[in-house]
């Protein structure tokens, strides 16, 4: 599945009113931690057909990026059944947002 982009316009249906589980990265396209963390976050979306996948660029998206008290980027959140369950700050290995999200 292809990596959704998050809007304030589109977050409400793609996230909270997901039937399955959502993996959330919170990234701007100059931090070089976001960067390298891409291609994982690309993997995960094309592997994992039980997971959506979404990215919110916060320099686009300040106040998704203020509601969920993203301090430093990148920032992953799990989303279940409309709600944070488990959130994951800097670059970490694949594995690790695996087991954010399931």
């Amino acid at each position: 599945m292809a990596v959704v982009k998050l809007t304030e316009g589109n977050f409400e249906q793609e996230v909270m009113q997901a039937d399955q589980p959502v993996l959330v990265d919170f990234y701007a396209d100059w931090c070089g931690p976001c960067k390298m963390m891409s291609p994982v976050v690309e993997e995960i979306a094309a592997e994992e057909a039980g997971v959506k996948v979404c990215k919110i660029n916060i320099d686009e998206e300040m106040g998704l990026a203020q509601r969920f008290g993203v301090m430093s980027i990148p920032t992953f959140i799990a989303f279940k059944n409309g709600e944070a369950a488990g959130k994951q700050v800097g670059a970490v290995p694949k594995n690790a947002l695996l087991d954010l999200v399931k």
